[in-house]
Protein backbone atom coordinates (compact mmCIF):
# COMPACT_ATOMS: atom_id res chain seq x y z
CA UNK A 1 0.00 0.00 0.00
CA UNK A 2 1.35 3.08 -0.64
CA UNK A 3 -0.01 6.44 1.15
CA UNK A 4 1.03 9.80 -0.26
CA UNK A 5 0.93 12.29 2.00
CA UNK A 6 0.83 16.42 1.69
CA UNK A 7 2.24 18.91 3.87
CA UNK A 8 1.00 22.51 3.11
CA UNK A 9 2.18 25.73 4.02
CA UNK A 10 -0.71 28.73 2.98
CA UNK A 11 -0.64 32.20 2.84
CA UNK A 12 2.96 32.60 4.37
CA UNK A 13 2.95 36.48 4.69
CA UNK A 14 6.57 38.17 3.98
CA UNK A 15 7.15 41.58 3.29
CA UNK A 16 10.25 42.08 0.75
CA UNK A 17 12.28 44.35 -1.34
CA UNK A 18 11.34 42.15 -4.50
CA UNK A 19 10.53 43.76 -7.95
CA UNK A 20 11.58 45.27 -11.36
CA UNK A 21 11.68 48.57 -10.65
CA UNK A 22 13.79 50.35 -7.96
CA UNK A 23 11.22 51.91 -6.03
CA UNK A 24 9.64 48.59 -5.45
CA UNK A 25 13.36 46.85 -4.50
CA UNK A 26 13.49 50.42 -1.54
CA UNK A 27 10.04 50.12 -0.41
CA UNK A 28 9.29 46.66 -0.67
CA UNK A 29 6.11 45.29 -0.68
CA UNK A 30 3.85 42.00 0.83
CA UNK A 31 3.59 38.57 -0.61
CA UNK A 32 1.73 35.44 0.17
CA UNK A 33 3.87 32.50 -0.28
CA UNK A 34 2.12 28.91 -0.54
CA UNK A 35 3.62 25.92 -0.44
CA UNK A 36 3.20 22.03 -0.95
CA UNK A 37 5.07 18.86 -1.05
CA UNK A 38 3.83 15.48 -1.48
CA UNK A 39 5.88 12.23 -0.42
CA UNK A 40 5.25 8.85 -0.10
CA UNK A 41 4.69 8.67 3.99
CA UNK A 42 4.74 4.55 3.90
CA UNK A 43 2.42 2.67 6.32
CA UNK A 44 3.71 3.35 9.95
CA UNK A 45 5.78 5.41 12.34
CA UNK A 46 3.81 8.22 11.45
CA UNK A 47 5.03 10.07 14.88
CA UNK A 48 8.94 10.19 13.31
CA UNK A 49 9.66 14.36 12.73
CA UNK A 50 12.51 12.57 10.13
CA UNK A 51 10.24 11.03 8.37
CA UNK A 52 7.58 13.90 6.96
CA UNK A 53 8.45 17.47 6.20
CA UNK A 54 9.12 19.86 8.81
CA UNK A 55 6.54 22.80 7.95
CA UNK A 56 8.90 24.90 10.08
CA UNK A 57 11.94 24.34 8.01
CA UNK A 58 9.46 25.14 5.23
CA UNK A 59 8.30 28.08 6.43
CA UNK A 60 12.38 29.23 7.35
CA UNK A 61 13.80 28.54 3.77
CA UNK A 62 10.30 30.91 2.65
CA UNK A 63 11.74 34.19 4.76
CA UNK A 64 15.12 33.14 3.95
CA UNK A 65 15.00 32.84 -0.15
CA UNK A 66 12.52 36.13 -0.12
CA UNK A 67 14.72 38.27 1.87
CA UNK A 68 17.41 39.40 -0.17
CA UNK A 69 16.47 42.22 -3.06
CA UNK A 70 15.76 40.81 -6.37
CA UNK A 71 13.66 41.93 -9.95
CA UNK A 72 11.89 38.71 -10.20
CA UNK A 73 9.35 36.74 -8.35
CA UNK A 74 10.13 33.66 -10.84
CA UNK A 75 13.78 33.56 -9.24
CA UNK A 76 12.54 33.30 -5.53
CA UNK A 77 10.02 30.61 -6.67
CA UNK A 78 12.83 28.82 -8.50
CA UNK A 79 15.07 29.09 -5.52
CA UNK A 80 12.48 28.04 -2.83
CA UNK A 81 11.48 25.09 -4.52
CA UNK A 82 15.45 23.75 -5.13
CA UNK A 83 15.83 24.75 -1.23
CA UNK A 84 13.03 22.23 -0.22
CA UNK A 85 14.18 19.71 -2.58
CA UNK A 86 17.32 19.91 -1.33
CA UNK A 87 16.15 20.05 2.12
CA UNK A 88 13.80 16.73 1.33
CA UNK A 89 14.22 14.74 -1.35
CA UNK A 90 12.34 12.11 -0.96
CA UNK A 91 9.33 14.49 -1.96
CA UNK A 92 7.50 13.53 -5.11
CA UNK A 93 5.97 16.81 -5.81
CA UNK A 94 6.64 20.67 -4.47
CA UNK A 95 4.40 23.28 -5.68
CA UNK A 96 5.61 26.65 -4.86
CA UNK A 97 3.16 30.25 -5.46
CA UNK A 98 3.82 33.61 -4.49
CA UNK A 99 1.62 35.80 -4.65
CA UNK A 100 2.54 39.90 -4.93
CA UNK A 101 0.03 41.77 -2.92
CA UNK A 102 0.38 45.58 -4.07
CA UNK A 103 2.17 44.81 -7.44
CA UNK A 104 2.22 48.25 -9.44
CA UNK A 105 -0.61 48.29 -11.69
CA UNK A 106 -2.76 51.60 -10.60
CA UNK A 107 -5.80 49.31 -9.16
CA UNK A 108 -5.90 48.17 -5.42
CA UNK A 109 -7.81 44.76 -6.76
CA UNK A 110 -5.09 43.40 -8.67
CA UNK A 111 -2.42 41.14 -7.52
CA UNK A 112 0.22 38.86 -9.15
CA UNK A 113 1.42 35.61 -9.32
CA UNK A 114 4.14 32.60 -9.83
CA UNK A 115 3.75 29.62 -9.51
CA UNK A 116 6.16 26.58 -9.85
CA UNK A 117 6.14 22.69 -9.73
CA UNK A 118 8.69 19.69 -9.18
CA UNK A 119 7.02 16.67 -9.93
CA UNK A 120 9.34 12.88 -10.65
CA UNK A 121 6.05 11.03 -11.02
Amino acid sequence: MKIVQTVFLEDVRVFAPIGFYVEEQLLGNEFLVNVSVKFDAGIDDHENLDKTVNYEILYQIIHRVMKPKRKLLESAAHEILKAIHDHFSFATTIDVSIKKMNPPFGGDAAHSKVAVQYSCI
